[in-house]
């Protein structure tokens, strides 16, 4: 009886492979007889084609994830069950100085991840829809919610109808919408809708539904055809759309049967669609790591499914806010930068797959329910092989450069005051978007136990140096951010020297640690709030150097020091991890180092701090090649002696 069992188990397998072959695929379903319309929500469900539908996808952001894994993320979404993918665009990537344009090939420091056009072909290929959130304000954690930062040097209020900010909008449009069109699903593509602006409702009092028309007419104009949408939180009401133009849906995590009624209640006898069911939450620098166990997440996704409402899985994969990308938090824009908390390199949001595309419980839990909820049977592909995690031996420190030396390297704007990255004429007339910026002044006389005051609040930290010896506190700890250097302090003050001193030279070496994605207000970065004061002496004829750590500029660095194990204060150091094999994923640790950001063979990576709570930096493969490859550090206050490696992400112990 057994070994009957046994032959009739392997029969059964046979039957269901045999029928699963004969599925059609997504593409196959909704367009074997062409295509002769889109996803229509002019009933109260969706039909895409004259098909009945349900939108079952999850969020991708192809500027989050290397350009090679774009096909690995997109078949694993697949095969859990999913038939569309959502990815925002990144306007302040896209354009990243005013007028300069990148889709692929424009030669920015982003351009590998860029070519939008590639992915949504990948993403079709891989019998997937697509929904694109195309802003021009996306939020999204991401640095300025997407909005470039060289919008700040002209006076203009965003996410209105001002004419001096949709000047820039229709610019972008312009040029964003006609690489869309084409892959609109009634043109043969994979995109049956697209979003305008994002989570609008936030704007309050402020929301300008004339803002909200020229969007969409900017949108018609250049050929959009498919479907339009507004997202909101329910409890917000109709305020962040025009329900007559637009389709609204949803974005929240908790109480979905409620949020689903208010949805209802609000569009009655039009189709109900969850644009964001958060699928965990994202970590901000100081505080704990985020997490939401498989079976809330499941409880929360099977009640959507089951209500039922179409719903897109917020994030699918979260990805990585490579470089200086991330955003902040603010809940209190009133007050200078007060309430101000940047957002980790990790964008791993807990999602159902991995910052390094590996499966959780998560994704397990969506698939069985897509396979269960999903009336739709379509051929999906095997679930993909995971890709390699190694942890490479750690690496010796080699060379050092101090900050004087790094500033030799820098060109300087000269300034009788202070003033923010943005407002410096470079980049071709667009400002400093990210990085650090160093305020210099020299010959100085500085008596002992002078007190340097710097006026208003710090965006958002700074170090500050006299003749080359750091004498402000290190930022190690969250506590630490309750001391001088940090944008918690208004009219901050500091003791500089015990002694007196002639022709000294100051420097206060600024980090911008991300723009706020989601208040709209003036968030330049720097000192500009004030002055700086030596014993109520305003200084002024200042010497200000951008360090922006672009690719060019990192892989020119000579002159390398011997380490000085001793030493404090910010500079750079040299490491080479040197790779016979095919090179793996890893991910870079650097707990026992304090703050600042790596980069490797060029690329800066992202942040690391030691107040947690990540200590890790994910680095995929794709970054390294056979041989050898050179790590940069650019450490704030003490060097550790090498650069570790591990095979996932360690987060604080402390």
């Amino acid at each position: 009886m057994a070994l009957n069992a046994v032959f009739q188990l392997i029969l059964n397998l046979l039957v269901i492979y045999a029928s699963s072959q004969d599925l059609p695929t997504n593409y196959e379903y909704y367009t074997s007889e062409g295509v002769k319309s889109g996803l229509s929500a002019d009933q109260s469900f969706f039909t895409l084609n004259g098909r009945n539908i349900s939108i079952y996808s999850g969020a991708v952001h192809y500027f989050r994830v290397p350009r090679e894994y774009w096909r690995d993320r997109l078949r694993k979404l697949r095969a859990a069950g999913l038939n569309t993918v959502e990815t925002y665009i990144a306007w302040n990537l896209h354009e990243y100085e005013s007028g300069q344009f990148d889709f692929g090939s424009g030669g920015s420091e982003m351009e590998p991840f860029l070519d939008v056009a590639e992915f949504l072909k990948i993403a079709q290929e891989e019998d997937l829809f697509a929904i694109v959130r195309s802003g021009p304000f996306i939020c999204g954690e991401f640095e300025f919610g997407g909005f470039p930062s060289w919008l700040l040097r002209e006076d203009m209020t965003v996410r209105t109808s001002d004419p001096a900010y949709m000047k820039y909008v229709t610019r972008f449009f312009n040029e964003l919408m006609p690489i869309l069109a084409p892959f609109q699903f009634q043109k043969g593509g994979p995109v049956i809708a697209l979003q305008v602006e994002n989570e609008y409702a936030l704007m309050h009092n402020k929301a300008d539904m004339a803002y909200l028309k020229s969007l969409r007419q900017l949108m018609l104009d250049n050929g959009i055809i498919e479907l339009l949408v507004t997202s909101d939180n329910p409890v917000r009401g109709k305020v962040g759309t025009i329900p007559e133009l637009f389709l609204m849906t949803a974005n929240y995590d908790k109480d979905p049967v409620a949020q689903l009624d208010m949805m209802r209640k609000l569009q009655p006898g039009r189709p109900l669609m969850t644009m964001e069911y958060w699928a965990g939450w994202f970590d901000s620098w100081g505080g704990r790591h985020n997490s939401k166990t498989a079976e809330v997440f499941a409880q929360v996704y099977e009640a959507i499914l089951s209500y039922p409402s179409s719903v897109n899985i917020y994030m699918f994969q979260g990805g990585t806010n490579f470089r200086f990308l991330n955003g902040a938090s603010d809940t209190d824009a009133s007050d200078g930068n007060a309430a101000f908390s940047p957002i980790t390199t990790s964008y791993d949001y807990d999602s159902p797959l991995t910052e390094g595309g590996d499966y959780t419980d998560k994704y397990y839990k969506a698939k069985e329910l897509l396979e269960k909820y999903n009336p739709v049977k379509t051929k999906l592909p095997e679930v993909p092989t995971l890709v390699p995690k190694v942890a490479y031996d750690a690496i010796p420190i080699t060379g050092q450069l101090p900050l004087g030396d790094i500033l030799d390297t820098v060109s300087s704007v000269d300034s009788e005051k202070l003033i923010p990255m943005e407002k410096l004429d470079i980049n071709h007339n667009s400002g400093q978007s990210y990085g650090y910026i160093v305020y210099r002044k020299e010959n100085l006389q500085i008596q002992a136990n002078a007190v340097l005051t710097i006026e208003g609040r710090v965006c958002d930290t700074v170090m500050v140096l006299v003749n080359g010896k750091l004498v402000s506190p290190w930022l190690e700890n969250m506590s630490d951010l309750d001391r001088f250097g940090t944008w918690r302090w208004a009219d901050s003050y500091l003791t500089l020297t015990e002694a007196d001193l002639t022709n000294a030279t100051l420097d206060l070496v600024v980090e911008n640690w991300g723009r706020v994605n989601v208040v709209s207000y003036k968030q330049y970065k720097g000192l500009y709030q004030g002055a700086a004061k030596i014993n109520d002496n305003e200084l002024s004829d200042w010497k200000i150097f951008p360090l922006e750590f672009k690719k060019s500029w990192i892989n020119k660095l000579g002159g390398w020091r011997d380490v000085d194990g001793a030493s404090t204060g910010p500079s750079l150091l040299k490491a080479t991890l040197t790779i016979e094999e095919e090179p793996k994923d890893t991910f870079v640790y650097m707990e026992e180092w304090k703050k600042g950001i790596v980069a490797v063979n060029g690329f800066v990576l992202g942040r690391y701090a030691r107040m947690g709570p990540v200590q890790t930096l994910y680095l995929p493969a794709p970054f390294l090649k056979r041989g050898d490859n050179e790590i940069v550090v650019f450490e704030h206050f003490k060097p550790a002696e090498e650069v570790g490696f591990s095979t996932e992400h360690v987060y604080a112990r402390h």
